[in-house]
């Protein structure tokens, strides 16, 4: 049996994507600035997709931006909204367990001379609301947390959080990182009191290398990427057309019975959390199974080192992460896992699990029966 449990890395494409993606490469391949009836053509795919996002966001098609994927549409917005605001003050406030999506350009902005502060979170991961508090101060301009941590599957209270940095620095932009909520969570951001959002295509089953910005109307962004004007300015460079008629439509398939996929993920998570914590020298990391995102489970193996217990199960066709697919071979601990107080000998037995719609019960149960199997054994060759 094969157990694909790597979701958060990365996800498979829905077939009927993949097929559009087909067509629009091999037959409705126009240029969509050319005038011509292909070039017209190409230009309706960007269209539809546009009209898809906007309606599951519940936001106007104008204030939808595409890039090449989260790590682009977070760049852009915390790099063109700090550059844009900043003759109105100098603070941006981040929290310690983002992604290096958003931490790697916040250190950036520091070293182009802005304010940054860092906000402490709990021991489940969630930020603590107080630090915020007390980090709103009149120069703030802008702030950016997560939605879903992608490392343990903390919920970050977004919407608490927009009305406390809207309530106290009305200039501020709140910038949120939804690249594991997307598809998983129904957002408004108008509603929520979010101005910009980040969301990738390959984590909702779309094509990898595409992702969007949503920039409310009223924000003030710097484009990033200059040339022939696309995308009214804000993002030069030919759409790529077969990647955003994909991001699309797997935006629009992604929120169909979405109930019925919610629940059924939430099962999974269950079901291997309830097996996990049977077994001796097993935690399960941040919130509760309820509370936390519905894809994601972070456990620590003690005394079993991730690459090794990875790499076990990969023998046995089950697949998993041993933390972010992004910082997977970088021999620094992970920040998240810092932040949450982890101590170095359990963050190195630290593997991710994470499910989409079609992974089922018994490839849950095979993953747990091999775990039985391989822990005794591995436990009995590490190195003291």
């Amino acid at each position: 049996m094969e157990a694909y449990l790597d979701n958060s890395a990365t996800t498979r494409c829905y077939k009927e994507v993949a097929d559009l993606v087909y067509q629009v490469m091999l037959e409705d391949y126009g240029n969509p600035s050319s005038m011509h009836q292909k070039g017209v053509e190409a230009e309706n795919y960007v269209k539809d997709a546009k009209e898809h996002i906007a309606k599951t966001l519940k936001v106007n098609e104008k204030e939808i931006l595409f890039t090449s994927g989260g790590t682009e549409s977070n760049n852009l917005a915390l790099i063109g909204g700090a550059m844009a605001n900043r003759r109105a003050g100098n603070r941006i406030i981040t929290t310690a367990v983002e992604h290096p999506a958003v931490s790697a350009p916040m250190q950036f902005l520091k070293e182009q001379g802005f304010d940054l502060v860092i906000l402490p979170v709990d021991g489940q991961g969630v930020v603590k609301m107080e630090a915020l508090k007390e980090a709103l101060t009149p120069e703030t301009i802008l702030v950016s947390t997560m939605y879903v941590n992608n490392e343990i599957g903390a919920v970050e209270p977004v919407e608490e959080i927009a009305k406390l940095v809207h309530e106290n620095c009305p200039k501020a932009l709140y910038h949120v990182d939804a690249i594991q909520a997307f598809g998983k969570y129904r957002i408004f951001p108008k509603k929520a009191g979010i101005d910009l959002l980040s969301v990738s295509g390959h984590k909702i089953h779309g094509p990898k290398g595409v992702g969007f910005l949503y920039i409310n109307e009223k924000a003030r962004i710097i484009p990033q990427i200059l040339g022939g004007g696309q995308q009214n300015g804000m993002r030069s460079g030919t759409d790529n057309v077969p990647g955003i008629a994909g991001l699309g439509l797997a935006a629009k398939m992604s929120y169909e019975q979405f109930e019925e996929k919610i629940s059924h993920m939430y099962e999974l998570k269950k079901q291997l959390v309830e097996g996990l914590k049977k077994m001796d020298g097993v935690i399960v990391n941040g919130m509760p199974v309820m509370e936390g995102a519905p894809h994601i489970v972070s456990a620590s193996f003690l005394g079993v080192r991730s690459e090794v217990l990875l790499h076990t199960l990969e023998d046995r066709g089950i697949y998993v992460s041993a933390g972010s697919a992004c910082s997977t071979h970088k021999r620094a601990g992970s920040p998240t896992l810092t932040a949450l107080g982890m101590k170095k000998s359990q963050m190195e037995t630290t593997v991710r699990f994470s499910f989409e719609e079609e992974n089922t019960k018994e490839q849950i149960d095979y993953c747990l029966q091999v775990l039985q199997e391989v822990l005794p054994m591995l436990k009995k060759f590490t190195r003291h």
